[in-house]
């Protein structure tokens, strides 16, 4: 490694290093479409039904590591989306949401990783927190006006309840805090770099589920 990579904070170096998978992510057909408004709310909800199965393996895992010297302080239960994450599918699908609710292959895949992690790597489960957490305080924001606008939910209510947080009242200051966390991580430069490099796996495998979106949702010509 470098000598810059001991003097720049991990928190800069993670975001920098996976800036290009997080830009194909935010940049997918699929999600391109569904901010135009070119979607309708089935796809918004097929959309809301994977993010369930992911965070239920983040979650999950996340009761585990509570206590792990590298992940531990990362867990965070004001972060917790799974409970509003059901609130909105039962609003999208209704009472029996859980009734043929099926994960795409690439949504299965990626809760797989999600959950080996959780098991096997703390530190790589860390990768998988950072990129779906952070993101849900930032760009996950535009897609709660996106979708209150397009498709009539009510403001932070039931549909959107994902994206409320209700428990941060100061989203910067929770984030910088966030950074902070990673700038302190229990973990040498090697690993570090592991991180680095499974937080853009984790942007690729968010990837391959808006691309089998797009494909169950695609716009006629």
């Amino acid at each position: 490694m470098d000598a810059t990579a001991t003097v720049t904070p991990f928190s800069t170096l993670i975001r920098t290093a996976s800036h290009e998978q997080h830009t194909e992510a935010e940049t997918s057909t699929f999600m391109s479409d569904l901010l135009g408004g070119r979607l309708g709310v089935d796809a918004y909800t097929r959309y809301t039904e994977q993010l369930w199965f992911v965070y239920r393996a983040l979650e999950e895992g996340a009761e585990t590591l509570r206590n792990d010297p590298v992940a531990g302080p990362f867990i965070q239960s004001e972060l917790m989306r799974s409970t509003e994450l059901e609130r909105d599918l039962a609003h999208l699908r209704g009472e029996n949401w859980r009734e043929g609710l099926e994960p795409l292959p690439a949504t299965a895949a990626y809760a797989a990783r999600v959950a080996e992690c959780a098991r096997t790597w703390p530190a790589g489960y860390i990768a998988h927190h950072y990129t779906r957490y952070l993101g849900d305080l930032s760009g996950g924001q535009i897609i709660r006006d996106k979708a209150e606008k397009t498709w009539g939910f009510e403001r932070k209510g039931d549909g959107v309840r994902f994206y409320v947080f209700e428990q941060i009242t100061n989203p910067a200051a929770f984030k910088r805090g966030y950074r902070e966390l990673l700038d302190g991580v229990n973990a040498d430069d090697l690993e570090k770099q592991r991180v680095i490099e499974e937080c853009k796996r984790a942007f690729a495998l968010n990837t391959a589920v808006f691309r089998e979106l797009g494909e169950v949702f695609p716009l006629s010509a």
